[in-house]
C-alpha cells in the first residue's frame, strides 16, 4: 500500500502504534548503518533510502527524475517489509544474507529483495543493518552501472534488434477467432 504521506513523520504518524514501534526500530538499525551518500525520503509511497541526484545525477533508469533506489521500509497491508535492492541482483550478497538470516534461527520470509515481517522479533535487525552497511553508495552506483546500461549509452556494436517471428499456428487460430468476435463488438457499438 503506497501512503500519501510526503515526509518521514507523516509516515510514521500515520501508522498504528504497533507498526510504527516495528517500523520505527527498523529504521533505526538502517540509519545507523546508512553510508553517508544515501538519503532518507519518501519514495513510491514509502520510506526511501536512496542516491540522490547530487551523487548520482543520472537518477534511476525507470525515472531518471527519481534518485535511484537503494532500499525502503514500509508498512504493507498483511505485513511490513524491508526491500534490500543491495542485495538483489548480486548472487554472492544475496547467499550471504540468506546464510546470515539462517544463523539468527528466525525465520526469512524473502521475495528478490524483499524481506516481509509481522514483528519485531521476526526480523534480524543485525543481519538487515549490516545488509546496508556493507554496501556503500559508491559500490551500489558500480554494480548498478554494470548492469544497467543507459539506452544512450549501449556498448559498441550491439546487435540491433531481430525481426519478429513469424506467428505460430496457435497464434494464428486464436487471431482468426478474435476476428470476428471484434467485428460484431463494432457492429453492436454502432447500433
Amino acid at each position: 500500500m503506497q501512503s500519501k504521506a510526503t515526509t518521514v513523520d507523516k509516515y510514521l504518524a500515520s501508522l498504528p502504534e504497533d507498526r510504527r514501534a516495528v517500523i520505527s526500530a527498523v529504521r533505526d538499525v538502517i540509519l545507523k548503518n546508512l553510508d553517508k551518500d544515501y538519503e532518507e525520503g519518501i519514495q513510491y509511497g514509502m520510506i526511501g533510502y536512496y542516491v540522490p541526484h547530487k551523487v548520482f545525477p543520472a537518477g534511476y533508469h525507470c525515472d531518471p527524475k527519481q534518485p535511484l533506489p537503494f532500499a525502503a521500509l514500509a508498512s504493507q497491508k498483511n505485513h511490513m517489509a524491508v526491500y534490500l535492492m543491495g542485495v538483489y541482483g548480486q548472487p554472492a550478497q544475496e547467499q550471504w544474507f540468506r546464510d546470515a538470516w539462517a544463523k539468527t534461527g528466525k525465520k526469512l520470509d524473502m521475495g528478490k529483495s524483499c524481506v516481509r515481517f509481522k514483528k519485531l522479533e521476526g526480523v534480524a535487525l543485525d543481519v538487515v543493518g549490516e545488509a546496508i552497511r556493507r554496501v556503500p553508495a559508491k559500490a551500489f552506483i558500480a554494480h548498478y552501472e554494470s548492469v544497467i546500461r543507459p539506452p544512450d549509452k549501449k556498448a559498441p556494436g550491439a546487435a540491433k534488434s531481430k525481426p519478429a517471428a513469424k506467428k505460430s499456428a496457435a497464434a494464428k487460430k486464436l487471431a482468426a477467432v478474435k476476428k470476428p468476435a471484434a467485428k460484431k463488438a463494432a457492429a453492436r457499438k454502432r447500433a
